[in-house]
């Protein structure tokens, strides 16, 4: 779903398990990794339902996780908010911003992250090109 305030931006939300917290109760650094992919692909589905194709063939390449403040099982669910960063021949940047569900949409999030998806073929290992159909599923994603 779009989000109200920024039509560019899907809005996810992730549920948080109780294994996703660490000693501390806050909801560990890796889990978060976890929900960020769950999220994606909830959005990947969502703009293309035949989306298979680009699920399958979309390899993390680089990923930044910056954690600005803790985020607890109560604060689940998690509501994650994403959009395109830009979008190349061959990979495309994931941008996203983590708060608690019951969190307003302009508050500062707790958690921001990158994620660069660079695009292979499964059965050559080599990369592939976007299709111009895949590019136009995404294009209307990216913040300029």
């Amino acid at each position: 779903m779009s989000s109200p305030s920024d039509p560019v931006a899907y809005r996810a939300v992730v549920s948080v398990r109780w294994s996703d917290m660490d000693a501390f109760k806050h909801i560990n650094h890796a889990r978060m990794v976890t929900l960020l992919e769950e999220a994606r692909i909830d959005w990947l589905q969502a703009v293309d339902p035949e989306a298979a194709a680009l699920l399958q063939s979309s390899v993390v390449a680089h990923l930044d996780v910056r954690y600005r403040s803790p985020l607890t099982h109560s604060d689940a669910p998690l509501a994650v908010t994403m959009w395109l960063e830009r979008v190349r021949t061959v990979d495309l940047t994931v941008r996203y911003e983590v708060r608690a569900a019951a969190a307003l949409a302009d508050s500062k999030p707790a958690v921001e992250a990158i994620t660069q998806l660079a695009l292979g073929d499964p059965y050559t290992q080599s990369l592939r090109r976007l299709t111009a159909e895949e590019r136009a599923h995404l294009e209307p994603w990216v913040r300029a």
